[in-house]
């Protein structure tokens, strides 16, 4: 396609040449002409009647948007249209979180993202950096792990800027701190293993190092500082230090001294606001109907912008009782929504979909202006994070329309990324089997997860899993995931790591089940089959699953972190090995029993059916401690 374009202001240029490239657009004196137009409204319009386009735009992101709708429709077939469209955040965009499984997108993916966020027409983009950051001082801040350089992050805004988008630092300034906290030269600042020390001097000296390396790099006074879930704040070092103090009066001595870093720098703060509703003696983040009491009011300092997140709820009645209770601490807060990405190989479109949809709802019914979108990887989650752009895809729609229309969705997504919205619709049955198809909230259950890691002779979620048909699920999933490559563009390898994890589980599991029914039943011609056939095939399976899987990390994120991964694939196709020996050594009569088979299988954790939330490889893979336990009395 060709496009010469008339009186385009300077400032579009580069950002348009970039966009032009991706979208394989010659800027030429040939083919379509388009006009160009500034305005006051409150979104964009494009036009077309053939030859000519025409695009009306307020804000830079604006321009980008309604570039790419033209693009579309055009290659569409369209011979002509006309679209209005009414911007209703005035930002929006993803917090991608590069911290939590130590996978951190690598610079030229990030760039390739950052065109496809200015095709969908967002403006803002956070990477929530616990410790991978360049920070001057501190050379254990971050050591070993994927760490931005600040001329990573310069670059970064300069593409970004082009492009109308502002990127903003998100980091952790009290709690989320354990990966920084674990060397001990951080001892004397440091509360429990996770969170700071407050009210020590040189907390606040490390502060100003982590908030001004955090800023400098970006043209934006915006920071995110964090400050969530400090669960323990001030039971451990502190309580020693200073004697009981209750988490309200903790956390007004923090803010204040972190208030005095930011005010220094210049900087406009917002922090998550779960802290406060702690304060106030609520077990949870929130409850329905609470009232948020004077002193907890006054905790939010002056120029704190907060932060309310809402990742699982749905229902225009919640919405509204929460939106009533965050309103009482910031009648400016944020919004932060969630893809549903965090718990395994597997995305839950079907949950995104339909919380983002509440969610945006009541942020226009009651006048939110700023809204964003979290990419969490808790416990290192196997799910690449490049996936959740469908999630970001959605927010962009529903922040330029009233309702969801899922058909121009698709098409949407489609031009914006190459993804198909119907193959990105099986990857959560990954996780879904048949027995939670019908589940409420079965986004909780991380099949995926515990079934690839648990141990092929120990399986601790075998009794859970028992006449369930597991390895026919996975294998219908298997060739339905196989048909999604080719078809997804940039997405191809994401689905073909989704096919093999598939493929993998159709023999991994149910092995442990019918490895132990063999043994118990003394059919040694079974014991054969699995020590010749049926192992062998699933290490083989495993290799091909941990190929993709480390081309895909590889491809798309920096190198440092992929040992997680790496350790956790060597430790399976170790315990196949081990597995393999022993059954041998048990058929040629050097061994008298399969010890680990002749174990009673209980339920997991004492309850039985589809298991919730067992997320955390060390208990999955073994009942026995694979290092010391890290408690808050530990330090």
């Amino acid at each position: 396609m060709f496009i010469k374009f008339e009186n385009l202001p300077k400032s579009l240029e580069n950002g348009l040449s970039e966009i032009a490239k991706h979208l394989d657009i010659s800027l030429s004196e040939n083919g379509y002409t388009c006009s160009v137009e500034q305005c006051n409204a409150e979104g964009l319009s494009v036009s077309f009647d053939g030859k000519h386009i025409s695009i009306t735009y307020a804000e830079k992101h604006h321009f980008y948007r309604a570039f790419g709708l033209a693009v579309q429709h055009i290659r569409n077939g369209e011979t002509t249209f006309d679209i209005t469209e009414r911007s209703y955040f005035r930002s929006n965009g993803p917090m991608f979180d590069l911290s939590q499984a130590a996978s951190a997108f690598n610079v030229k993916e990030l760039k390739n993202i950052l065109r496809q966020m200015a095709l969908m027409g967002l403006n803002m983009l956070m990477l929530y950096t616990e410790d991978n950051y360049e920070v001057e001082n501190q050379p254990y801040f971050g050591y070993m792990r994927p760490k931005y350089s600040q001329a990573d992050l310069k670059e970064l805004d300069d593409y970004a800027f082009d492009l109308g988008i502002e990127m903003i630092p998100c980091i952790q300034t009290l709690s989320h701190m354990q990966e920084a906290l674990k060397w001990k030269v951080f001892r004397n600042i440091t509360d429990y293993p996770a969170c700071l020390l407050v009210g020590e001097e040189k907390t606040y000296e490390f502060l100003k190092d982590i908030i001004t390396a955090a800023s400098k790099p970006f043209r934006t006074k915006k920071i995110h500082i964090g400050m969530d879930e400090a669960n323990d704040l001030g039971k451990v070092n502190y309580l020693n230090r200073f004697g009981h103090k209750s988490n309200g009066e903790i956390m007004r001595t923090h803010l204040e001294n972190v208030m005095k870093i930011i005010n220094e720098l210049g900087l406009q703060p917002m922090m998550w606001d779960d802290m406060f509703f702690s304060t106030f003696g609520t077990k949870k983040y929130r409850q329905k109907g609470a009232i948020v009491p004077e002193e907890t009011k006054k905790l939010v300092p002056e120029g704190m912008t907060c932060v309310y997140w809402e990742y699982t709820g749905e229902g225009a009645e919640l919405y509204d009782d929460y939106f009533r209770q965050h309103f009482e601490l910031d009648p400016n807060l944020v919004f932060a929504g969630g893809v549903q990405s965090w718990m395994s190989y597997a995305l839950c479109w079907e949950k995104t979909k339909r919380t983002a949809i509440d969610a945006l709802s009541a942020c226009k019914r009651h006048g939110v202006k700023d809204v964003f979108v979290t990419t969490w990887a808790d416990h290192n989650a196997e799910c690449l994070i490049n996936a959740t752009l469908i999630g970001v895809q959605l927010f962009a729609e529903l922040g330029y329309s009233e309702e969801y229309n899922e058909e121009e969705f698709a098409k949407r997504f489609k031009f914006c990324t190459g993804g198909n919205l119907d193959d990105f619709k099986l990857l959560e049955y990954l996780d879904v089997i048949p027995q939670t198809e019908e589940y409420e909230n079965r986004q909780y259950y991380n099949t995926s997860k515990h079934l690839m890691w648990q141990d092929v002779l120990t399986g601790l979620a075998d009794k859970n899993y028992e006449g369930f048909d597991l390895n026919d699920h996975y294998a219908a999933l298997a060739q339905k995931l196989k048909k999604a490559i080719g078809n997804n563009g940039q997405f191809d390898g994401l689905f073909e790591m989704s096919y093999l994890a598939a493929y993998a589980l159709a023999i991994k599991a149910e092995i442990g089940i019918n490895l132990t029914k063999a043994y118990k039943a003394g059919d040694k011609e079974a014991l054969k089959h699995f020590r010749d056939v049926e192992l062998p095939e699933l290490k083989n399976r495993t290799r091909l699953l941990q190929k993709s899987h480390m081309q895909n990390w590889f491809e798309i994120y920096k190198p440092l972190g992929w040992d997680t991964c790496d350790i956790r694939y060597g430790a399976l196709v170790s315990r196949i090995n081990t597995a393999i020996y022993e059954i041998n050594e048990y058929l040629e009569g050097r061994m008298e029993r399969l010890e680990e088979l002749e174990q009673p299988r209980l339920p997991f954790d004492g309850l039985e059916g589809p298991i919730r939330w067992m997320n955390r490889w060390e208990r999955i893979s073994t009942p026995s401690k694979l290092a010391a336990n890290i408690s808050i009395n530990s330090y």
